[in-house]
């Protein structure tokens, strides 16, 4: 069950239904919008209606999982262009791999995308990718925003300049920003772990650029005015750009309210912040902070870029902005002198709590602004998030987040923190870690895409996280590792989220024992999920993962773990996959998972891969139009007595065939192949799904 929170179920199911219900007033607007007719000319055609999509997809096929965002997502290749459609295809190291939904539209000089707007509109989000440097570190290029109505332009070109700098990542890990280097690495495998298989031949050449990825960035853009539901937003490449291409990924369409503002506050200017952004301004900062601490006011920031190039550091005190689109807090990297006690060697902008070790900082509040960093390289020693320390009976919402490190790292132990509605976009590791003893602590409604890591984890390093909850978030697109993942901890909620397209070393959903996390104990609860077209290759083991995936590997997963409700669709490999490391696995097992309520819509291979010990159990899964067979059982590849050592247990309801359309009723597609029936290719064909699609009737 889902521990309550402050948002209770009904009002979170309503402020969905209120955002799908206006969608389809906006989408039902510009259907039947005719066109006026030309006084010279005669009627005009038909103008283009607006696709509005959730992670690429229908919206109604992710109802009420996935973050309540105020934006409306509209792919590229859904518009009308003179360009190039790029895709579909999911093959790393490729710039369609890592668009939403896997495709995107290519400009080269003088050609254009546009897009029907959905709903009026006073700011826009472009994702996009531009062509790196020769030697690495980026251009940059225009691009021309105009909105026509019925064909006229009816608002002159914004030029927005948009900027590579930030992108392209090559190499090994911890990866390059030099397309020209050889291997960061030598003595490795051409691979990205020390857990490849000794029989593993390295790459036989090192090309270069070598395994380019982080293709994409994005940006904001405010109109200065709104636009009706039915104009239309043209990107226009133009014809002395300086880049070679432009790639269009998508548009994100939206209506700002005004800036907000606090009167009984400690107003940041009267302390001397600079809202034009010339003069650095967190010693300013830390003026209005002590400030309201001794008043007991908040400390309001108001509509301005604010110059911010180190750690403000927060206790007991909350700072409010005008809004995320207003208030801005922007920051260089900065090198140290000398590397810190913990190993940074750059500082940036950040707002941080104190230290675990020093009792950790209570009751912040942050909310209503942005942080836009200046990090483009990784280097896992540095402290250069967007937020981060140990954050105890706190909040964090209303943020947008870039271009930092991590968006969020908190350092346990701690608890009672709540961090949502915020946007967290363009990092070059996770969106957010809770790393070690977090506790009773929260995470919900916040959309994130473009990570350069795991999009949502907790990590349980040296101490469990507990009784913690990830909720209707979104996470789109890592270009690395998985989309939402748990590494060990005890009673732990993953709830209604939406998780789509991750490219590389990982997956959608991800139960891992490894990286030194304490074990799973109690409960661990994944309930509604919806993951859309995960299952990334494994260069390690070189195949093909789960969309959700186990994977035992430092020690057993044996805690009363329940998957219910979820739904797999357009699986790349596998729907299901329970896996451990060959070097391991006949030391640990995966024991009493189970399965319930679960929906699986196409899969390029099988329902559920077994390459490891122990069982789960299934009831009322369901799946259709799976690619090779509903189960790929190897268990610990020794096979005794002609079964394996993982148990699969039928508890009824497993309906549907491979390759044909879900019907209650139909063959089991689980019932040949229980208990331990050997049915193992280690590397089965894949047969591309078709897109997924309305269900006939709901699971059971």
């Amino acid at each position: 069950m889902i521990r309550s929170t402050d948002t209770p179920a009904p009002r979170r199911r309503a402020r969905h239904a209120r955002a799908a219900a206006a969608t389809a007033v906006a989408l039902a607007l510009v259907a039947t919008t005719a066109p006026s007719a030309l006084a010279h000319g005669g009627p005009r055609p038909p103008a283009p209606q607006a696709t509005v999509t959730r992670a690429g997809l229908d919206p109604a096929l992710v109802a009420d999982r996935g973050a309540d965002v105020p934006f409306l997502e509209q792919e590229a290749e859904n518009g009308v262009t003179t360009g190039t459609v790029i895709g579909p295809g999911r093959d790393a190291y490729t710039i369609e791999a890592e668009a939403s939904g896997r495709s995107a539209v290519r400009l080269e000089p003088g050609q254009h995308v546009e897009l029907t707007l959905p709903a009026d509109t006073n700011a826009i989000t472009v994702r996009y990718a531009l062509p790196d440097a020769p030697t690495g570190g980026g251009i940059t290029a225009p691009l021309d925003v105009s909105v026509l109505r019925h064909g006229t332009r009816v608002a002159l070109d914004r030029r927005m300049t948009l900027t590579s700098e930030y992108s392209y990542l090559y190499n090994q890990y911890p990866f390059s920003n030099d397309p020209t280097a050889g291997p960061l690495q030598p003595g490795w495998w051409m691979t990205e772990c020390a857990c490849v298989p000794a029989e593993t031949s390295p790459a036989p050449e090192f090309d270069t650029p070598f395994r380019p990825m982080k293709f994409y960035d994005e940006q904001r853009l405010l109109l200065g005015r709104t636009f009706k539901a039915g104009d239309t937003i043209r990107l226009t490449m133009p014809r002395r750009s300086s880049a070679e291409w432009t790639v269009i990924d998508l548009l994100d369409t939206e209506k700002v309210a005004p800036p907000t503002f606090r009167l009984r506050a400690a107003n940041a200017l009267l302390f001397g912040a600079d809202p034009t952004g010339r003069r650095d301004s967190a010693d300013a900062l830390d003026r209005a902070i002590a400030y309201a601490q001794r008043r007991g006011l908040e400390v309001y920031v108001p509509p301005g870029i604010y110059q911010v190039n180190r750690h403000i550091m927060v206790d007991d005190v909350s700072i409010r902005g005008a809004g995320s689109w207003y208030t801005i807090f922007r920051g260089q990297e900065v090198a140290l002198d000398e590397p810190a006690a913990d190993g940074s060697v750059h500082t940036g902008v950040g707002f941080y709590g104190k230290d675990a070790a020093d009792g950790g900082s209570h009751d912040v509040h942050l909310r209503d602004f942005a942080i836009v960093g200046d990090v483009r390289e990784r280097i896992d020693t540095d402290q250069v998030n967007g937020v981060g320390g140990a954050l105890n009976d706190s909040s964090v919402s209303g943020l947008y987040i870039q271009h930092t490190k991590v968006g969020m790292w908190f350092d346990g132990p701690m608890e009672n923190l709540t961090v949502e509605d915020n946007v967290i976009v363009d990092q070059i590791a996770d969106a957010l870690n809770f790393h070690g003893g977090v506790t009773d602590s929260v995470v919900r409604d916040n959309f994130v895409r473009g990570t350069g890591d795991d999009g949502l984890a907790m990590w349980s390093e040296t101490n469990a996280n507990v009784g913690n909850t990830f909720e209707h978030n979104t996470v789109q697109s890592n270009t690395l590792a998985n989309g939402i993942a748990i590494y060990g901890g005890t009673d732990n909620t993953v709830a209604a989220n939406l998780v789509a397209d991750p490219v590389r070393e990982g997956s959608g959903l991800h139960v891992g024992s490894r990286f030194g996390a304490e074990p799973f104990a109690g409960t661990l609860d994944l309930i509604d999920n919806t993951t859309v077209r995960a299952g990334t290759y494994e260069l390690n083991w070189n195949i093909g993962l789960g969309a959700i995936w186990f994977y035992a590997l430092d020690r057993d997963i044996d805690a009363d773990i329940h998957v219910t409700g979820d739904h797999y669709l357009d699986s790349t490999y596998n729907a299901i996959m329970l896996v451990s490391d060959w070097g391991v696995k006949d030391d640990v097992a995966i024991e009493g998972v189970a399965f319930k309520d679960v929906q699986v819509d196409g899969t390029g291979t099988s329902v559920v891969s077994a390459r490891v010990a122990g069982g789960a159990s299934f009831e009322n899964v369901d799946a259709r139009n799976v690619g090779w067979a509903g189960v790929n059982n190897c268990g610990s590849f020794n096979f005794p007595a002609g079964g394996t050592e993982f148990t699969l247990t039928d508890l009824g309801g497993n309906d549907g065939t491979s390759l044909s359309p879900w019907e209650p009723g139909t063959v089991n597609w689980l019932g040949r192949f229980v208990p331990d029936a050997p049915s193992c290719n280690d590397r089965p064909p894949v047969v591309a799904p078709p897109a997924p699609s309305s269900w006939v009737q709901p699971v059971g």
